[in-house]
């Protein structure tokens, strides 16, 4: 009888264990979540990644037609010494174009693939931010795809994270130095400010539109202005860790066979040390 109460009393002792490292475990794992998360959201984290952003632009064009943007932006850090990292951020548009002048029809294939270069402090707190070049190559597989013309430029991005929030710009501007003459010179503009609140469970709201110019536009079909936003989520399949989000913007200016509006749905892998 006494080894069968110790018996009950080491079971008893055990499930209470279990019990209370249970609350501890799951906020490990919460505040992990989080964190990748925030990392997700860091334009020059120190994180191999993968996002996946498709665009889909309602109302383009005369004929008011759907243009279909895939973006491929791989994301590999390099450590460069223990105060340094450098970022690249490489961008190959997979784009459906649809006919924007009656007779030419539609087009398919890839656009001009875009680099940037950042370079980042490694040990960055209250200021998080990264300076760099950002080239433009013409990789189009057709005329209506891309510019035909090599670019290149300065590129900024500045973030701070408290508590949270993530909340930063990245801005660029290139202009073409090279390529087909008979083809228009490059000078644009982009800038994005993004602002995320992280909620429990790896869900998040944000806004994250991107603003463009055209310097060689006419006035008037210079500048893309979206506002919107939507949400995402930090989950798992098996080990891998994605993080994944659906955006929606109404464009308050537009140029010439612009759309109306766009809705953003990425996926994004992400590959944490």
């Amino acid at each position: 009888m006494k080894m069968l109460r110790i018996r009950r009393l080491c079971l008893a002792t055990l499930i209470m264990l279990v019990f209370a490292a249970f609350p501890h475990a799951a906020r490990a794992e919460e505040k992990g979540t989080q964190e990748l998360a925030k990392a997700a959201q860091n334009p020059v984290a120190a994180m191999i990644s993968l996002p996946l952003q498709n665009n889909i632009n309602f109302n383009v064009g005369p004929g008011d037609d759907v243009q279909n943007v895939l973006n491929i932006q791989p994301v590999i850090p390099l450590t460069l010494s223990e105060d340094w990292n450098l970022i690249a951020r490489t961008i190959a548009p997979v784009i459906y174009q649809p006919e924007l002048v009656p007779g030419t029809g539609s087009d398919f294939g890839l656009g001009d693939i875009n680099l940037t270069l950042f370079l980042s402090p490694a040990k960055a707190e209250k200021l998080i931010w990264g300076v760099g070049p950002v080239f433009v190559f013409p990789s189009a597989t057709e005329n209506t795809l891309g510019t035909d013309k090599w670019s290149a430029g300065p590129s900024l991005v500045a973030l701070t994270i408290r508590g949270p929030w993530v909340v930063g710009l990245l801005a660029n501007n290139v202009w073409s130095f090279a390529g087909d003459d008979d083809r228009k010179d490059v000078n644009q503009f982009l800038f994005q400010y993004f602002i995320n609140y992280n909620m429990a469970r790896g869900w998040y709201v944000s806004a994250a539109p991107i603003l463009t110019a055209n310097w060689e536009a006419e006035s008037g079909n210079q500048w893309t202005l979206p506002l919107g936003g939507g949400v995402g989520k930090i989950f798992r399949i098996g080990k891998q860790p994605l993080n994944g989000q659906l955006q929606g913007f109404y464009n308050l200016d537009k140029p010439l066979n612009g759309p109306d509006w766009t809705l953003r749905v990425q996926l994004q892998f992400l590959f944490p040390k």
